[in-house]
This record gives structure tokens, sequence and C-alpha cells, in this order.
């Protein structure tokens, strides 16, 4: 049955009385905060059990909230080999890598660190596309944005004491983790823009592929957990549940009501909350050049999804739901989700 969607409820043809909505804002907000907090959840997971179990029962908690609403929405799984085939690529690239990297990179590194690091993913995205996408092309604000960004990076890291005091091996695994993110999101634009099911039915499989990755490699490299630790395991859960299943489903929302430029000022809000989190909640040390170089970053990548007027964008036929959509400019939310920058819907979570 089709809806007619607007700013404060969704009327549907049947004569049934319009269902209010809750307001935009107060979910774009909700929306930051539950990204915002998942840095502090996973260094909770992490006391309790392996990063490896964190990320499993992330993903487990996560495709289970997909599930339940796929149900309700009566939509099914895509099908097709070659779909199947580049979804694993993408739940590798995009959920699997990334959630366990973050984890590996808790046990040693403060979660305020952690958010900023995922705020980089933008500027790995720009420099990548100018290399392997031919319609992305630089322009000297976004090159300046790029480097302004990285400047940021060093600032975060204070390059000017040689990085002492800084655990080399975690902070690289929190960049990589943010790296794999725009590698997979080019890779889902060059094999899966096209395709004709619906984002959730897409985000939902690739959940469950990313769950049955985690759910082979984990017993080769963990043992079961000797006690059952309440606390982490509450926190593993909410970080599935809210972070990976609900915030998916408020961001396509957002994305479809207000639009996905609105929507995605939500990715500067994540590492202000994420540091106020560690620092509040779990009593983790700030130094002047973490927050300053933070502005930094969230600057420079800002800078770099700048597009000039009038630069034409490829449209394609066949989006989640058939509609034309633009695929000229991509953001990433900090689970791995992919929206388009001037798509009214975005596509797969990716």
């Amino acid at each position: 049955m089709s809806t007619v969607t607007t700013a404060n409820r969704v009327a549907t043809p049947s004569g049934d009385r319009p269902r209010r909505r809750l307001d935009w804002r107060l979910r774009f907000a909700a929306l930051s905060l539950i990204w915002g907090f998942s840095f502090l959840l996973i260094k909770v997971g992490t006391e309790g059990y392996a990063p490896f179990q964190v990320t499993l029962g992330r993903l487990v908690f996560g495709t289970a909230v997909l599930a339940a609403a796929m149900a309700v929405r009566r939509e099914r799984l895509p099908r097709g080999a070659r779909t199947w085939g580049h979804l694993t690529v993408a739940a590798f690239l995009l959920n699997a890598l990334p959630f366990s990297l973050f984890a590996y990179a808790e046990l040693t590194i403060p979660s305020t660190l952690a958010g900023i690091c995922n705020a980089t993913s933008p500027l790995w995205g720009m420099a990548l596309s100018l290399v392997a996408l031919s319609e992305d092309r630089p322009t000297r604000v976004r090159v300046a944005g790029l480097g302004l960004g990285f400047l940021g990076v060093l600032t975060v890291l204070g390059a000017w004491q040689g990085f002492h005091g800084l655990d080399a091996t975690g902070t690289a695994l929190a960049l990589l983790a943010s790296l794999s993110y725009p590698i997979g999101w080019i890779y889902v634009r060059r094999t899966l823009a096209g395709t004709s099911h619906s984002h959730l039915s897409m985000t939902g499989a690739q959940l469950l592929l990313a769950t049955v990755q985690l759910a082979v490699v984990t017993p080769l490299f963990t043992t079961l957990p000797t006690s059952l630790s309440v606390g982490p395991l509450l926190a593993i859960a909410a970080l599935g549940a809210l972070g990976t299943g609900l915030a998916v489903l408020l961001q396509y929302g957002l994305v479809a009501e207000v639009g996905p430029t609105t929507a995605q000022m939500v990715t500067y809000f994540i590492p202000v909350i994420a540091t106020a989190a560690g620092v509040a909640l779990l009593g983790e040390s700030l130094t002047w050049s973490t927050p300053v170089g933070a502005v930094i970053v969230l600057i420079g990548a800002a800078l770099t999804q700048v597009r000039p007027k009038g630069r034409g964008v490829r449209r394609a036929r066949g989006r989640f739901g058939g509609r034309p959509h633009v695929t000229g400019s991509g953001r990433l939310g900090c689970d791995g989700s992919v929206r388009f920058k001037d798509t009214p819907t975005p596509e797969p979570q990716t």
C-alpha cells in the first residue's frame, strides 16, 4: 500500500486516521546520540568479551532488528547469486572488518580517539574517489579540505610530540577501520548501484552475511568466556540493536523525509558526542590537541564534500524502488551505511 509522507505524519489512501510521526529533529538528535555513544559501548563491551565476540554480538542484535522490520513490512531477502556475491564483499568491507578493527583498537586506545578516527572516513573517501571514480573531479576547495583534514589528524595524534603516549597499533587499526568504509562504498557503487531490491532488503541481507562471516571467524580466534559479564553484554546488545539496527532505520527515514544533505549532517556530531561520552562516563583524559584536532578534521571533511555548482552527476535508473537516483556523491554513516547526497532515499547499508 502506498503512502504519502509529510513532515509530521503519514497519510494512507485507505482512509485510516493519519499516523503522526516523531519530529525529524528529535530523530536526528536520537541518531546522533546513538552513533556517538557507539564507541563508548564498544569500549565497555571489550571489558568483558573478546573483540570478535563483541562484533559478532553487535551483528546478531542488529540483524535481528532489521529482520523484525522486514517481517513487519513483509519484505523478502534479495535474490540472485550475483547480488549475494557482491553483498558478501560489501558485508566484509563495511561491517565485519571495520566493526572488528574498532573493537580491537579500543583495547588500547580511548573511545574518544576511536570516534575521532571514524570522522576521517570522508577524507579517505575523497582521496580514493579521485582515483577510482571518474565522475569525481578535484577542486581547490576539496583538495584544501583533504589537506586540512589530515592536518587535523596529526593534531589529534600530537605529531609534534613524536606521538608520545599514543598506542600506534590501536590508532592504526582505528584509521584502517575508517579507511575500510570508503573502499566498500566505492565497491558498492560499482556493483550494486542499479539493483531493484529495496534498501531494507539489501541492508538486512548484508548484515546477515556479516553475521555469518563473524560466526565462522570468532570460534577460531576466541574461546568461550568463563563467566557472564552482564554489563558488557548489555552494552553489546545496545550497540547492535540501537547502533546497528535502529540507527539504520532512523537514517533511512530521515533521508526520505528531510533529504540526504540535512540527514548526513549527523556525521559531524558523532565525534563530539563520542568525546563527551568518553570523558564524562569513562573518565578518559583529554588534552587540548584532541578537541582542536577534531574540529580541524571535521572542517576538512566538510570541505571535501563541497561540490561546484553545475557539475554534472550521473543518474541511473532502478534505485531501490525504481526511481532514478544520483550516484555522484556519497556519504558514509559510522556503521558503514552509504547514502548519496542528491538521492531522495539512500542506498543499502554498506
